[in-house]
C-alpha cells in the first residue's frame, strides 16, 4: 500500500525525535521497519540490523511507537533490555511514557508486556479456532495447493493437466505395487510438482497419502467433506491405500518375483548344457533356480543339477562390477573405443566405468538384465567354480551409454 500503519507510526516516532533537538537528538538514516513479521519472534530481519548496529555503538536511543512494536514476548523484550542496558541505549515508547533506568519503569514495562503478551496469545486462539472452523466446513486455509489444482479466488480448483500426472501415478502405483519403482520412474523422467520439486520417494509417498485428491479437507489428522472436487475415484483410492496396507517386505517380495532373470540364455552346466530359469513357492514364499535342461528332460546326470537364481547372479554381478574396474579392462575397452573417438583418453574410461559402479543399484531391474546380456558372453558353473567371459563389443556400448559418446555402431548412445 501507498500508506500503511508502518508509516503512520514512523511519522508520530520522527515527530518525537524532532521534539528532542535541543537534547542532541539526530534521526539514523537507516530504516527499521519489519513489515509483515510478528512481533512475537526475534527472527526479524530489520531487527537484527537495529541490534548489529546498536552493539557497534551506532545507535543511542530506540524510539517506538508502542512497545509491542518491538516484541510482544515477555521473555524476548527482557533479553532485548539487557543488549539496550549494557550499550547504554535508552528505550522510548512514544505513546507510553516510562522510563527503563528506575525500578518502577521496570515494573510499569512488565506490566504492559505481559498484557501484549496476553493479546498475541488470544489472538492466536482466534485464528486456530477459525481455522479449525473452516476446514470442517471444508473451506481452503491456504499454503501450498496439491498437485493436481491451483487457488483461484482462495479455493482449490483442478488444473487439468496435472491431475492426468496426479491419476497416472495412483494407476502406476497399483500396478507395480512399489513405490519405490514408480518413483525411480519419475526421477528418470526428471518428473516434479509445480513448485519444481523432484517426484522422488519421499514426495510420492506424501501424494499418495494426500485425502486432498478425494474431495476431503484434512485437519488435525480428522478428515471432512471439502469444497473442491476429487481428482482420484474412491475406488482407485482404495486399491492404493490396500496395497500401502501391506507391509514393506511382501510388497517388495512381489516385486522381486516379476524380477526378469539376469542370467537367462548365458548359463550354462559344466558340460555345456544350458540353465534355464525356473521358480516355486512355498509357504507364500518365491524360490527361484537355474535347472540344467539335460536334468529336466532326464537325459543325463549333470555334475550340477540347479543352482538358487539369487546367489548365482549375485557372484556374476560382483564379479562384473569387479572386472569393470580392473587396470587391463579399462586398456582393452578404452582401445576398442578409441576406434571412434581419437580424443578419447584412458582416464575418460575409467572414469566413466568407475560411476557405473553407484549407477547400478538406481538401475531398474529390467535395465540391470540388459546391462548384463550386453556385458556378459557366458557363465559356465564348473564342479569347483565358475567361468564368466565377457564381450568386450558390450564394454566399448556401456562406456557410450555412460559418456554419452557414439558407440561402436555409429548410433548415438542413449
Amino acid at each position: 500500500m501507498e500508506f500503511n500503519s508502518l508509516d503512520a507510526q514512523r511519522e508520530a516516532c520522527e515527530a518525537y525525535v524532532a521534539s528532542q533537538r535541543a537534547e542532541g537528538w539526530v534521526l539514523v538514516n537507516n530504516r527499521y521497519d519489519d513489515g509483515g513479521f510478528s512481533g512475537g519472534t526475534l527472527e526479524r530481519p530489520a531487527l537484527k540490523r537495529l541490534l548489529a548496529d546498536i552493539e557497534a555503538g551506532l545507535v543511542d536511543v530506540v524510539v517506538v511507537y508502542k512497545i509491542d512494536r518491538l516484541s510482544r514476548s515477555l521473555l524476548d523484550f527482557s533479553r532485548l533490555v539487557e543488549v539496550f542496558d549494557r550499550q547504554n541505549v535508552t528505550f522510548v515508547s512514544v505513546t507510553q511514557s516510562f522510563n527503563t533506568t528506575t525500578s518502577m519503569g521496570r515494573l510499569t514495562l512488565n506490566v504492559l508486556l505481559s498484557f501484549a503478551q496476553f493479546e498475541r496469545e488470544v489472538i492466536g486462539e482466534r485464528i486456530r479456532d477459525k481455522f479449525a472452523a473452516s476446514r470442517k466446513k471444508g473451506m481452503w486455509m491456504g499454503g501450498w495447493a496439491p498437485l493436481g489444482y491451483e487457488v483461484k479466488d482462495r479455493k482449490l480448483v483442478i488444473n487439468e493437466r496435472d491431475a492426468q500426472r496426479v491419476r497416472a501415478i495412483f494407476k502406476r502405483f497399483v500396478q507395480l505395487k512399489s513405490a519405490t519403482l514408480v518413483a525411480k520412474e519419475l526421477v528418470a523422467e526428471r518428473a516434479t510438482n509445480r513448485y519444481g520439486h523432484l517426484l522422488d520417494k519421499k514426495v510420492l509417498y506424501k501424494l499418495i497419502n494426500n485425502r486432498t485428491y478425494i474431495g476431503e479437507a484434512v485437519h488435525k489428522g480428522v478428515s471432512y467433506p471439502g469444497e473442491h472436487q476429487p481428482i482420484i475415484e474412491r475406488s482407485l483410492w482404495d486399491q492404493a491405500h490396500s496395497i500401502l496396507k501391506e507391509s514393506p517386505r511382501k510388497r517388495a517380495a512381489a516385486v522381486r518375483g516379476r524380477t526378469p532373470a539376469l542370467l537367462r540364455g548365458m548359463l550354462f552346466g559344466s558340460a555345456g548344457e544350458a540353465m534355464t530359469p525356473t521358480h516355486t513357492r512355498k509357504s507364500g514364499r518365491l524360490y527361484r533356480y537355474y535347472v540344467s535342461q539335460s536334468a529336466m528332460k532326464g537325459t543325463g546326470a549333470p555334475a550340477v543339477r540347479q543352482v538358487p537364481a539369487a546367489e548365482i547372479e549375485k557372484i556374476v554381478v560382483d564379479q562384473v562390477r569387479a572386472l569393470l574396474l580392473t587396470p587391463e579392462m579399462i586398456v582393452q575397452t578404452w582401445k576398442a573405443a578409441r576406434k571412434t573417438s581419437k580424443n578419447l583418453t584412458e582416464n575418460d574410461v575409467r572414469t566413466a566405468l568407475t560411476d557405473f559402479e553407484s549407477l547400478w543399484a538406481e538401475l531398474f531391474p529390467a535395465e540391470q538384465a540388459r546391462l548384463i546380456q550386453l556385458l556378459v558372453d557366458r557363465v559356465q558353473i564348473q564342479s569347483d567354480g565358475i567361468d564368466i567371459r565377457l564381450r568386450v563389443d558390450g564394454m566399448t556400448s556401456l562406456f557410450g551409454e555412460l559418456s554419452g559418446q557414439t558407440n561402436m555402431d555409429g548410433d548415438k548412445a542413449a
